[in-house]
């Protein structure tokens, strides 16, 4: 598994649905992901913004590595429902 992680983390190579399912975030309960969603809201904004959502990887493990600008982008673009350059924790 620590490989597999190791692959999902490695530069350039994020993928974040298949990162998601591997910590298993599709199966916990809407308060566990609440949780998460609160450990990475650094600023406890009530939004997790693009400075936020580049280092979400160490927020799983201390050899996580920031997000290049491209992952970001694309992980903000898939939770950003309403199009407002955040995620929210609804």
């Amino acid at each position: 598994a620590v490989s597999v992680f190791s692959s999902l983390i490695a530069a350039e190579s994020f993928n974040y649905k298949k990162f998601f399912e591997m910590v298993g975030l599709k199966k916990k309960s809407p308060e566990d992901v609440k949780k998460v969603f609160h450990i990475l809201d650094k600023d406890q904004s009530g939004f997790i913004e693009e400075e936020e959502l580049k280092f979400v990887l160490k927020g799983f493990t201390p050899e996580g590595r920031d997000l290049s600008d491209k992952e970001t982008k694309a992980l903000l673009a898939a939770g950003d429902k309403d199009g407002d350059g955040k995620i929210g924790a609804d």
